[in-house]
């Protein structure tokens, strides 16, 4: 079985193949084992990754469980994500269709709300919100969340001059 490492956004990646994946329980070791000693730090060794690092590390790990197949574990990665860097829209993206795979439509549309809180202008974040307000018999709502994302898709074509 080969696996892979996403890089791109939702939709479009480009597939590297890559070594499979530790469990967290390895990976959390094989980083305190690689990371420098910090002399002035009295506790315990914590490594000392950057925010946005760590976030795309459990990103990449929800994308890989999601191919698998393990959309409850995902989650958990996705969330893990967005604990470590809060504004990473891509990986609420990812947390918010995982959560709907999973028929957590209300979770769905807390995830796909912080989106659209980050980025007004996410038109995925209005689209996911159509869809699950939609999911949940919520007719208006999924009407108004539809017109806003097609008003900002006219908006990007002119902006674009297409």
């Amino acid at each position: 079985m080969h696996v892979y490492a996403d890089r791109g956004i939702a939709g479009s990646f480009h597939r590297e193949p890559r070594e499979p994946r530790a469990d967290a329980h390895e990976t959390g070791a094989l980083l305190k084992s690689t990371m420098p000693q910090d002399p002035a730090s009295s506790g315990p060794e914590i490594a000392r990754e950057p925010a946005r690092q760590q976030a795309e590390h459990h990103y990449y790990a929800a994308l890989d469980l999601v191919l698998e197949g393990h959309h409850e574990q995902a989650v958990e990665e996705y969330r893990q994500a967005v604990a470590a860097d809060p504004k990473f829209t891509d990986a609420l993206h990812g947390l918010s269709r995982a959560l709907q795979d999973l028929n957590r439509f209300d979770e769905a549309i807390v995830a796909a709300k912080q989106i659209s809180e980050i980025d007004p202008d996410d038109i995925l974040a209005h689209t996911s919100l159509s869809i699950l307000y939609q999911k949940k018999g919520m007719v208006p709502e999924a009407e108004a969340e539809g017109n806003k994302a097609r008003v900002l898709g006219w908006k990007q074509q002119l902006k674009s001059g297409k």
